[in-house]
């Protein structure tokens, strides 16, 4: 019997193409697991009218985590159009199932290394080593929104003055996103951050907020960042606006340790600090809750690309680092990490992002399997 379960869910486009590059490494590897395909993404949205079925709900409950290559997502009225005929005017809504899985699952912290690997021509600066953890549930992703809003939603937000302007629009004209955070769900991703810093000898953490402008959310956030930070008199605190941090990594990105944000914010620095040490090619996630965990790369699923295997497989393969990690693999994770390390700093394969399209780069599989040969 297999030490481990690992749900398989390749998804929608490249995913599929970069999870056939992951089990490639993970058979080098002999990686002690049994692999359990699940379903996810727009084809069974389209076809099922739901792109996380309860199925894959059902799996991943008895698996010991999920590796995900990546969806596809449309707006809703092109999501409406695309679903097949007999499931349309029956009220589906679209939901995206990675938000739904984190939500599900209490999967709180999103987990992003940005880390500059040596030869990398793609490095904005060679001493780039970055952390973003990110609130991964709550803030302006938690899905709660209107369009048109609704009487009795207007009503109860005028409790706000500031509010009342908004109905001389008309509300059928009037979207509404909002952005909840909870003092749990602010304290526990600082909390981890902070923790993180602390076990591996990291200076500082940064809050990237805007409280300024974002006074009760925002604000929130920075209390109880200040809080968290005097139980670890040995890192430092600091805070940066979010437009200023955009700034501040751009200029002086080396001077920066572990940054913390909620789920937007959080979502548009780790893409900032990613295109720093070479792009969406580079960049892997853990979505971490207390008892489960998923692990994708952070690219989308380029569906003009699906089946041509062009897109850099390092991101998933550092994916599979970080499930190593989070399964306490410490052997299998330096491994790879080496092995990933030597074929970026030999810079001899490589995908077109890395080698340029007109100086012979390699496929997607070629990359994977030149890893597998230098572990």
């Amino acid at each position: 019997m297999a030490t481990y379960k690992i749900a398989w869910m390749p998804g929608d486009g490249v995913g599929k193409d970069v999870m056939e590059a992951a089990k490639i490494v993970l058979d080098a590897l002999k990686f002690d697991a049994e692999y359990i395909p699940a379903d996810i993404g727009w084809e069974f949205w389209c076809r099922e009218g739901d792109p996380l079925p309860p199925r894959t709900i059902d799996i991943l409950k008895q698996t010991d985590c999920a590796l995900f290559g990546a969806i596809t997502s449309k707006p809703r009225d092109e999501a409406n159009e695309e679903l097949a005929p007999e499931l349309q005017g029956k009220g589906l809504v679209y939901f995206s199932p990675i938000v739904k899985l984190r939500q599900l699952f209490n999967l709180h912290t999103n987990l992003r290394p940005c880390r500059a690997y040596p030869g990398n021509p793609l490095n904005y600066r060679d001493d780039i080593d970055l952390v973003v953890f990110r609130e991964n549930t709550e803030g302006m992703y938690g899905g709660v929104e209107w369009f048109p809003l609704p009487e009795k939603v207007y009503e109860a937000m005028c409790d706000n003055p500031k509010m009342i302007k908004w109905k001389e629009k008309g509300l059928e004209n009037v979207a509404l996103s909002t952005r909840i955070m909870s003092k749990q769900g602010c304290e526990s991703i600082c909390r981890q951050a902070f923790a993180y810093a602390k076990k591996h000898g990291r200076k500082s953490v940064t809050l990237c907020e805007k409280p300024n402008v974002l006074r009760e959310t925002g604000g929130l956030m920075t209390r109880v960042f200040r809080d968290v930070a005097k139980e670890f008199p040995g890192v430092e605190p600091w805070e940066a606006n979010i437009d200023a941090i955009c700034m501040w990594m751009i200029k002086n990105p080396q001077n920066y340790d572990v940054l913390v944000a909620e789920n937007m914010f959080g979502d548009i620095i780790s893409d900032l600090c990613a295109g720093l040490v070479g792009g969406l090619g580079f960049a892997s996630a853990a979505n971490i809750g207390d008892d489960y965990a998923v692990f994708e790369p952070t690219h989308g699923s380029a569906p003009k690309y699906d089946g041509q295997y062009v897109v850099n497989p390092i991101a998933m393969l550092l994916t599979v680092k970080l499930m190593f990690d989070w399964l306490g693999e410490a052997d299998l994770a330096s491994r790879l990490d080496n092995a990933v390390s030597t074929v970026i700093k030999e810079n001899t394969v490589g995908t077109y992002d890395v080698k340029g399209r007109d100086n012979n780069p390699n496929s997607t599989l070629e990359v994977a399997e030149e890893v597998a040969r230098k572990l």
